[in-house]
């Protein structure tokens, strides 16, 4: 890939998209989130982008990233089903399965023909009550996770969220 002489990929944003979403259907996501953030960064609020560098960090495994980017998606355009699918995902990836439901819901409502939609939403339920079943059968204080620690917080936003794929 070309460089200019600050060492930044040549092109437009547009360009570096397409790239990008090249990249991506390459299975290369890492390098496309590369080339996407700096499309993002360069063309700021532009939801194609943001959701392209979504999909790119989260197949890369940067799930924390990745919920970061769903969220200013979700808040750029509070309607967009994948987007808040997008989010849901990366919830559930870094353990906050609460706030998860919450999104997939919302996106399964927006779209209720798409039966993915509505098998992550099933599968992360499934994970929340197990999690609840797990800790009230604990001996912590209600709501404390077996391990003692304090559990999935629901005041915190999608980057404050430790690590753990649209």
């Amino acid at each position: 890939m070309a460089q200019d002489h600050t060492g930044a990929p040549a092109g437009t944003a547009y360009e570096w998209l397409h790239r990008g979403l090249d990249l991506l259907a390459g299975g290369h996501a890492a390098a496309a989130a590369v080339l996407l953030q700096r499309a993002a960064d360069a063309e700021p609020g532009q939801a194609s982008l943001l959701e392209a560098l979504g999909r790119a960090q989260y197949d890369a495994g940067r799930h924390v990233e990745a919920a970061r980017t769903f969220a200013e998606l979700v808040d750029l355009s509070p309607d967009a089903d994948y987007a808040r699918f997008g989010l849901g995902l990366s919830l559930t990836r870094v353990g906050r399965f609460g706030e998860a439901v919450e999104q997939l819901a919302l996106a399964a409502a927006m779209r209720p023909q798409n039966a993915d939609y509505a098998e992550r939403l099933r599968q992360a339920r499934a994970t929340l009550a197990a999690q609840r079943g797990a800790d009230a059968s604990s001996d912590g204080a209600p709501g404390d996770a077996p391990d003692g620690s304090p559990g999935d917080s629901p005041g915190g936003s999608p980057g404050e969220a430790q690590d753990g794929a649209p």
